[in-house]
């Protein structure tokens, strides 16, 4: 493993050598690799959906590659390098697991949970990072998974809805502003403040029934691309183009494989 390792560590080196090295990757930042770091992240995501052992194992390659990527840079900007990484990652795992490596209790997956965020806190505290229950929320993190994160931290200092049927109420007024706006042709703006709040609320109804809402979003995604390929390929088989009908008969269609989904999986 190490030899592996080194040898990537080398790879890097090469790739990013100014005068032999490769013209795109001698090219980059931290700001030109940072989308892909991300787009990395979610195409692992994606195999473990798909439970794709063999593309898992490529996919945190490429993932794997893009931490490289950055140590490299940072290494030739004097500010760390690979192994200041790996040995930030393995203080950090020991420092926020104390029942494992110290004399700390935590008998349950719930227990950890709150031994890790009083970690995490002290050491927000500890980096002048206490100013609020927000702190650590980056900004930079994907809209509906930031929602789900600022309504929880809000949470803990008491910001909650005591049931779901309150966080129902506060839907029920979002969509209600929306109506509001519509209807008073607030302009784009409005409309996109209150869409906002509406998301954010299902985002919190989400958190509080215990359901990721970004992984939700992305399962029916998923069941949206399967059904509506599947009413595609209804019109194919007639030699029809989906274009050429009408809303009643794709929702006919529609309707009818989302059935078929059902009876299959009965």
């Amino acid at each position: 493993m190490t030899e592996n390792l080194t040898r990537l560590l080398d790879i890097m080196a090469a790739l990013r050598n100014p005068e032999s090295g490769c013209p795109w990757d001698v090219k980059q930042t931290f700001a030109t690799i940072a989308p892909y770091t991300i787009e990395e992240a979610y195409e692992v995501a994606d195999a473990i959906g798909r439970n794709d052992m063999a593309d898992l194992k490529d996919e945190l390659g490429d993932l794997l590659l893009q931490v490289v990527f950055h140590a490299r840079m940072a290494e030739e900007a004097g500010e760390f390098a690979f192994d200041g990484v790996a040995e930030s990652i393995a203080d950090k795992m020991v420092r926020r697991h104390p029942h494992v490596f110290a004399d700390a209790a935590a008998e349950t997956p719930d227990d950890v949970k709150i031994s890790w965020e009083e970690t995490k806190a002290r050491e927000r505290a500890a980096k002048g990072q206490s100013e609020s229950a927000l702190d650590g929320v980056a900004a930079a993190l994907p809209a509906l998974i930031r929602a789900e994160k600022l309504s929880k931290r809000a949470a803990r200092v008491g910001f909650e809805w005591p049931n779901v049927e309150m966080v129902f109420g506060d839907i029920d007024e979002e969509i209600g502003e929306i109506r509001e706006e519509i209807a008073q042709d607030g302009g784009p703006d409005r409309l996109e403040d209150e869409v906002g709040d509406l998301l954010f609320c299902v985002a919190n109804l989400a958190r509080m029934l215990g359901v990721d809402p970004e992984s939700a979003l992305r399962r029916t995604n998923e069941k949206f691309d399967r059904r509506f390929r599947a009413v595609e390929r209804s019109f194919r088989a007639e030699g029809r183009d989906i274009a050429d009908a009408d809303l009643t008969e794709m929702d006919r269609r529609w309707d009818a494989v989302k059935a078929e989904e059902k009876g299959m999986k009965a």
